[in-house]
């Protein structure tokens, strides 16, 4: 069957210009994050740099006046230690244990102090909730970029499948075509439900769907062609769809579990920062930083365990369908052929996550190990099985 040339070209045109405008979103996202930081103007931080500026001033300066001698800051000290004077007063002495005591109280001060403003940021007070104009208006520019080029993408896709006259997903490229346009559709919809409130996720989806369109339309990229005759099938439009839309909403269950353990370390230390094992650094003093922009860690493990309770049945239609298109082109419904190997592997994995959630209540980072090997699984399961591994999907891989 021939191939309009003209549709192809227009295809592969869109694809280009998806990746641009998605870039485009994806810096629009980063910088609403750069100019919509917390704590230019926060209570509790400028609470802790009066404190700070009080402390240093009552820590008592010294100085030598005398050969062997060590002078002090005469009267009381920071903790409210009185100081003796000595009757010469060309030759300031104090007890030596007076200063040290003093640089003591006043250190333990400042890390009391530390405490109370690094609390306020754990418990969100002082920080100013609403970002500035010039934020909210980045951000809803990387949003409508967004929109453009997921049009865009469904241009290309359209174009791709009208040019060979057939579904536009039969090989690598187009899969993974379709994979990114499924994550950004879930982003989208993600951000309709939540009213927007979900759209510091942007740029964190937006990365990988660039990186990911990238290397689809260079390593894997293929011209418009005929389907192999193997996949010349009604199951076409069933199984590899389901495992599509699947594959895509796990790639933004990864991008989501990456961020929980990510907000996670940071929250351990504003814990220990509260509780006077660690000192508190810059960004949680300005309270700025990307971590204070996201959501708490308990937050980004709920949305991770929706997000794959989701994508897990629609992967588990995807398992059963293919048994029986294997049936049907093979003869039997299962034969441990690589593909079909760690696609069970990767539908175990989910499920045991799943399971360990609602019955062991495993949370938090447990259950993002078991998050991060299932879309492990998943990435052997699409590439090293079907670029390395020789089987009965072979097909599936790049040709031409």
């Amino acid at each position: 069957m021939s191939v309009n040339s003209g549709l192809a070209a227009l295809s592969d045109h869109l694809l280009g210009v998806t990746m641009a405008v998605y870039a485009l979103a994806m810096l629009g996202y980063a910088a609403e994050f750069a100019f919509s930081r917390f704590g230019r103007t926060s209570g509790a931080a400028a609470m802790m740099e009066r404190r700070t500026e009080v402390l240093a001033s009552s820590v008592p300066a010294t100085a030598v006046t005398a050969p062997g001698r060590v002078a002090a800051m005469v009267g009381a000290d920071a903790a409210g230690v009185s100081v003796p004077r000595a009757a010469d007063n060309h030759d300031l002495v104090v007890d030596p244990a007076a200063a040290a005591l003093a640089a003591a109280d006043a250190r333990a001060a400042q890390r009391a102090s530390d405490r109370a403003a690094v609390t306020a940021v754990m418990a969100g007070e002082g920080a100013d909730p609403s970002t500035s104009p010039r934020a909210r208006w980045i951000g809803r520019t990387a949003v409508v970029l967004t929109v453009l080029g997921c049009a865009a993408h469904v241009g290309s896709v359209t174009a791709r499948g009208l040019a060979a006259n057939r579904v536009p997903w039969g090989n690598m490229y187009e899969f993974s075509s379709m994979i990114t346009l499924v994550a950004v559709l879930t982003y989208l919809g993600m951000l309709a439900r939540t009213r927007a409130r979900i759209r510091w996720l942007g740029v964190f989806v937006m990365l990988p769907v660039v990186l990911y369109l990238g290397l689809a339309g260079t390593v894997l990229y293929v011209a418009a062609g005929p389907l192999v005759p193997a996949l010349n099938s009604y199951w076409l439009k069933i199984h590899v769809v389901a495992a599509i839309v699947a594959s895509g909403v796990f790639m933004v269950s990864a991008v989501t579990t990456v961020l929980y353990l990510l907000k996670d370390r940071w929250e351990n230390r504003l814990a220990a920062v509260a509780t006077g094992r660690a000192e508190a650094s810059a960004a949680m003093r300005r309270r700025g930083g990307i971590m204070m922009r996201l959501p708490a860690a308990a937050s980004l493990d709920r949305i991770t365990y929706r997000v794959i309770g989701f994508a897990f049945p629609v992967w588990t239609f995807a398992v059963v369908a293919g048994a029986i298109w294997a049936e049907a082109a093979w003869g039997r419904y299962w034969g441990w052929d690589p593909k079909e190997t760690w696609s069970f592997i990767t539908w175990v994995i989910y499920a045991a996550y799943l399971h360990a959630r609602a019955t062991a209540g495993w949370k938090g980072r447990r259950a993002a190990a078991i998050s991060l090997l299932g879309f492990s699984a998943l990435f052997v399961d699409y590439y090293l099985v079907n670029l390395v591994i020789s089987g009965l999907h072979s097909y599936a891989g790049i040709d031409g």
